[in-house]
């Protein structure tokens, strides 16, 4: 019983991310293609029966072209996305700089919300409260597993610190986690635990 979390594709740069409603560049996309028919073809190794993505357009475009290499639907749901920052989602880096000088990330405290956003400490807690759900519903079959989560960097480095039973701040050091990397977490004895991180046999 397997979830395999997958950062989405390349993104547009120079921009702030979050809740930002940009898309993938072209690299993107082909980086998701290639994750599409690399988890088709040796289909019995993965058996991915379910699929899940954050609705931001970036995870969105990189769990559709999956979707169209592996034939499974996806169900698209706000629970994954990236931490909302607000009224800086999506701007120009230099306008952000700007507007909101010295708003970043790492910048915030814990209970110091983004500009319109939310704090870090939300943002933990729903993530992790979200893994936990899905994980129950993989016991329960109520989602069928394997599962592939088609999400973000920053949520999938707060699953790290939370399976790994770490403290998780926005000061944390980040995990290796690049586009379209493959992070496996199986249901083991002692329970959920990452078995293999930051794969990504089908770009070599």
């Amino acid at each position: 019983m397997n979830i395999y979390l997958v950062r989405h594709g390349k993104d547009e740069e120079g921009y702030r991310g979050g809740w930002s409603r940009r898309g993938l560049v072209e690299e993107g996309r082909s980086q998701s293609r290639k994750l599409g028919r690399y988890l088709r073809e040796p289909s019995e190794e993965y058996g991915i029966r379910t699929l899940i993505a954050s609705d931001l357009p970036r995870a969105a475009e990189t769990a559709e072209e999956i979707e169209r290499q592996i034939g499974i639907s996806c169900v698209y749901s706000p629970l994954w996305r990236e931490m909302n920052n607000g009224d800086l989602a999506g701007m120009p880096n230099p306008e952000a700089e700007a507007k909101y000088p010295g708003v970043y990330f790492n910048a915030l405290e814990m209970d110091t919300p983004f500009p319109g956003g939310e704090t870090p400490a939300h943002f933990r807690s729903r993530i992790a409260e979200a893994f936990d759900g899905l994980c129950a519903q993989a016991e329960s079959g109520e989602a069928d597993s394997n599962i592939l989560l088609i999400t973000h960097g920053g949520v999938i480095n707060v699953l790290y610190y939370h399976l790994k039973g770490q403290e998780w701040t926005n000061r944390s050091p980040f995990y290796p986690i690049d586009q379209t990397a493959i992070h496996t977490v199986s249901r083991t004895a002692e329970g959920w635990r990452i078995v293999a991180s930051n794969q990504l046999p089908h770009l070599t």
